[in-house]
């Protein structure tokens, strides 16, 4: 098949994480350089993030000028600096399949971290920052909670965590509160799953790490919107990590042990003919896509991924059909939104920003380019200062017109962006922003 014949959106091949080759370290570098040498003669991703311009710089200042003179031990440093957005699949590339190249960096770049785990490559730090349940667990309870954020934010002790453990001593941290989303978001703690007919305006939260035990005020003005929508919101009753920082790890064995303490229950309320729906995207992606790639002759991971929804996307849904309500008492003004990349490549379109544009006396500065925190990778020493060059563009543009907001439907993306531009915003999330302009308490 020829390039120009490859018209088709682009299909993804199952990950085949349970075949013993899929660790082989020379296989595993041979499939990389292949893939490698495809991306150094294309070079459309150029400016996606710092993986592709260090391949390239590499092979430019090779001896032949091709891939075969770079040094083997450039081709892993390429894949300490992807960081799986998946841009490069779902925007940029000519070659994935059907086309019989058959390239899918982020899919190899997420079997070399596979190999690097199995290796022993990962410290304790990596492993720490992606145990983001034991965190929160630990971070929620009342007196530590006060010392976690005390530490968080003392320079001594964070030029110490960066000396020791890694973590830079300039990235502005998520705060940990003991009132978490699961212990104070709903009367009815849990959702007793029941066989039935699909319901109309019937969801079930999960509600993520991040909004538990970080921010759970988004978690609660999620529940206002849908309360004020007249839709029937149940809380999960009860959930583990979705083990995408796991799966950015490389780590696959913890991500197979997450699914098996999440999918049945999802799958229950799934089957049952409730809506998903998680309000961090990293989260939404893992089920509709990557779990799917994992196991995808699993019935209980296609009933989730089928059921998973982005609270934007089911919003959408619901003003099609008729149902949402559009009388808003309380103009926005200027809001920069940031799209994150796990919602681009999601393909549902900009619904947050169509929905944040339905709101009178309200004008949206649309940015759709990678921020550059990309989970742990930017918190980590070695990455701080390219995380803050890869985002400088989205920043810039972040400060256009004087935003009355900054936005973004990754509330992580939000802190690093406010952090990179270096001035004073109110920070909300799209889901908070609908309750302002609901004008809900």
């Amino acid at each position: 098949m020829s390039r120009e014949g490859n018209l088709e959106a682009p299909t993804r091949h199952p990950l085949d994480w349970k075949n013993p080759e899929f660790y082989d370290h020379e296989k595993t570098e041979a499939e990389m350089a292949r893939i490698f040498d495809i991306c150094h003669g294309c070079r459309r991703c150029f400016n996606l993030c710092n993986a592709f311009p260090l391949l390239f710089d590499a092979v430019d200042e090779s001896a032949s000028g091709e891939l075969h003179s770079v040094s083997r031990t450039v081709l892993w440093d390429v894949v300490d600096q992807c960081y799986l957005c998946d841009m490069c699949y779902m925007t940029k590339c000519p070659y994935t399949p059907p086309h019989e190249f058959n390239l899918d960096f982020p899919h190899t770049m997420l079997r070399a971290k596979a190999v690097q785990f199995k290796e022993g490559k990962p410290n304790f730090r990596d492993k720490l920052l992606t145990s983001t349940d034991a965190i929160g667990r630990l971070a929620s309870i009342p007196v530590v909670t006060q010392v976690v954020n005390a530490v968080n934010k003392n320079g001594m002790t964070r030029a110490l965590m960066d000396i020791t453990l890694g973590i830079h001593r300039d990235r502005i941290l998520p705060t940990y509160t003991s009132k978490t989303f699961r212990k104070n978001a709903h009367p009815e703690s849990g959702f007793p799953v029941k066989n039935g007919e699909r319901t109309v305006g019937q969801v079930v939260i999960y509600s993520t790490c991040y909004i538990n035990y970080n921010e759970p005020g988004i978690g609660m003005d999620l529940l206002k919107v849908l309360a004020h929508n007249e839709i029937n919101a149940h809380i999960l009753e009860k959930e583990a990590c979705c083990g995408m920082p796991k799966l950015e790890l490389g780590d696959l064995e913890s991500v197979a042990a997450l699914k098996e303490k999440n999918i049945p229950l999802l799958a229950e309320v799934a089957r049952a003919g409730f809506a998903i729906m998680t309000p961090i995207p990293s989260c939404t992606l893992m089920y509709k896509q990557e779990l799917p790639l994992m196991y995808p002759d699993d019935a209980d991971v296609k009933a989730v991924a089928e059921a998973m929804f982005d609270p934007f996307e089911y919003l959408s849904l619901r003003h099609k059909d008729g149902f949402l309500k559009t009388e808003f008492k309380t103009p926005l003004g200027q809001v920069s939104y940031h799209v994150p990349c796990h919602l681009r490549v999601q393909n549902i379109g900009l619904k947050t920003r169509e929905l944040l544009e339905m709101i009178p006396g309200t004008t949206v500065n649309t940015v759709e380019r990678c921020a550059g925190h990309d989970g742990t990778w930017g918190v980590k020493s070695e990455h701080f200062d390219m995380s803050m060059k890869i985002g400088r563009p989205v920043f810039n543009r972040m400060k256009q017109d004087q935003p009355n907001y900054i936005s973004s439907d990754c509330p992580i993306a939000s802190r690093h962006i406010l952090q990179g531009m270096a001035e004073e915003h109110p920070k909300e999330h799209p889901i908070s922003l609908l309750r302002i302009a609901y004008g809900l308490e």
